[in-house]
């Protein structure tokens, strides 16, 4: 047998249905030994279902404790070995913690990337807050057996994904008197700093206030924390590509502000900068991976709490775009965030794909339900197949929404502004937030006036931009080579109640790996 086996004191094994171990262990363990775990498995009553675990102990010549971890039966396809392996590594690593092990060897069983990956997402603990007697020791994993890779995923990239999406965990976990906007931008800048061809930008009000985002810094003037503006480069591709942008919606904490939210499970809200917590992740998980591919990823970071100084409903905002916003609900104050971060950054970088992430709607979550799927609106089939397949291949998947022009009359319902930032109507409202945001995206909408010095010349320049615009707004943006953008609302995926495969109870740190997932198809050459 390889990988010493002397030196674990666990070690997790993958098996079928009919009792045989999975290839991988079979050529790795004698077949005498084989027998006797067989056994023993028909002694426990196992069934062999997925993630079903038995723990045997003393069977000589292996570590003391062995998790025998079920696969059900043969996988059908590369994404079913994927996801075979994520679980029963998951489940079978947690087992032996539980049972006192400390370093553990991992069974690649049906594919080394997803058992790397389902062992360290299943391993991950929030507990870092608790006194170190609480808190459960870190488990060292290493890989037994080996695989051909598959699609360039190994055991290496499965660590890679997994790291990434557990740091987008310990950011939306952290209660929100210790996950600031401050902190955040802090975490995430520490996190990233011996990461080559990255560069962390974090602006200040101050800056915010230059570049006219006044619907931004509406949602923050509650709070006493700064907002921040975070702002994320990778330069992993030529000098001169467009970048893949992605946006996050970095609300620290959401009490609603004057359009308080009722006071249960609002301690839940510290998550509602889980899109944030994603972007930063997944550009973790892009440069660590050196993926051929330049990233801009912005965050705009605040807390919604009422005071004095809190926006009210019915004031009227002006965004960076020259559109103006009636506030008629403080507490849709994501997509008041995001309007600005969407424009800066659209306006300012002129992506190839604008990717954005938010907890954003309660109506998703009626939508779609939780912990299955996150809703994406997109102008760009393409853009959606590339996050439907890496949804897939991940398995942290996407259900697609109408992104339709039908909505925006819901949202321009204001007899003292361009938009109102809440429908009325009490339903489809994550299709309403979905098309607001797309307003604020450069090059999908018009721009506004607001505030600004305009002569007949620029009216006329105008007008020929927005009859370009109004004729191409319906058409898929690969079509006539306008930004491909997706809007993703997470809000049902953002946590979890309870422990389950690779799945950990709090937040999730969803949609991490799929979007690492989609950055690397995009840059590897067709």
């Amino acid at each position: 047998m390889s990988n010493k086996l002397s030196d674990f004191d666990g070690l997790v094994l993958g098996a079928y249905k009919d009792g045989s171990l999975s290839d991988t262990a079979s050529k790795e363990i004698p077949t005498n030994v084989q027998e006797i775990i067989k056994q023993q498995l028909q002694y426990s009553s196992s069934k062999g279902g997925l993630g079903e675990v038995r723990v045997l102990y003393g069977i000589e010549g292996l570590p003391s404790k062995i998790a025998v971890v079920g696969l059900g039966t043969k996988p059908e396809s590369p994404k079913d070995s994927l996801n075979k392996a994520r679980v029963a590594a998951a489940s079978g690593a947690r087992a032996l913690r539980d049972q006192g092990s400390k370093n553990i060897s991992i069974d690649v069983m049906t594919d080394e990337h997803g058992a790397s990956e389902g062992a360290t997402l299943g391993l991950y603990q929030p507990d870092r807050l608790k006194s170190i007697q609480n808190q459960k020791e870190a488990i060292k994993i290493s890989k037994f057996g080996s695989l051909v890779s598959v699609q360039g995923l190994t055991w290496e990239t499965g660590l890679i994904y997994a790291e990434a999406q557990n740091f987008a965990r310990l950011l939306a976990n952290s209660p929100a008197n210790h996950m600031t906007p401050t902190i955040f931008t802090e975490n995430v800048e520490a996190y990233l700093q011996n990461l080559s061809k990255v560069e962390v930008i974090i602006r200040e009000k101050e800056w915010a206030e230059e570049k006219k985002m006044g619907s931004f810094l509406s949602v923050g003037r509650g709070s006493d924390e700064p907002s921040k503006f975070l702002e994320i480069h990778y330069k992993g591709g030529k000098e001169g590509d467009k970048p893949l942008a992605l946006v996050g919606k970095g609300v620290t904490f959401d009490s609603g502000g004057i359009s308080l939210k009722p006071p249960a499970n609002m301690s839940a809200m510290k998550i509602d900068m889980g899109g944030g917590a994603a972007v930063s992740a997944a550009l973790y998980g892009i440069a660590k991976l050196e993926l051929p591919i330049n990233v801009v990823v912005t965050v705009p970071l605040c807390e919604n709490l009422p005071s004095g100084h809190a926006t009210k409903p019915g004031d009227v905002i002006i965004a960076m775009n020259g559109k103006s916003i009636e506030v008629d609900n403080t507490d849709a104050e994501g997509r008041l965030i995001l309007a600005d971060a969407l424009y800066y950054t659209s306006s300012t970088f002129k992506p190839h794909s604008l990717i954005d992430i938010a907890t954003l709607t309660g109506a998703m979550v009626v939508a779609l339900g939780t912990d299955k799927y996150s809703g994406v609106f997109s102008n760009s089939d393409k853009l959606w197949e590339d996050l439907l397949e890496a949804g897939k291949l991940t398995n942290d998947q996407f259900w697609r929404m109408p992104l339709d022009d039908f909505y925006k009359k819901a949202m321009t319902k204001s007899d003292v502004a361009d938009y109102i930032n809440a429908s009325s109507s009490k339903y489809g409202g994550a299709c309403t937030a979905a098309i607001f945001l797309k307003e604020f995206v450069y090059g999908l909408s018009d721009e506004g006036t607001v505030g600004k010095n305009i002569t007949s010349a620029d009216k006329e320049k105008k007008e020929k931009e927005d009859n370009v615009i109004e004729n191409i707004i319906d058409k898929d943006a690969d079509e006539v080579n306008k930004i491909r953008y997706a809007h993703i609302d997470m809000a049902g995926v953002m946590d979890t109640g309870e422990d389950s495969g690779y799945n950990v109870k709090g937040a999730t740190g969803r949609p991490t790996r799929s979007i690492i997932e989609v950055a690397r198809k995009l840059a590897t050459p067709k």
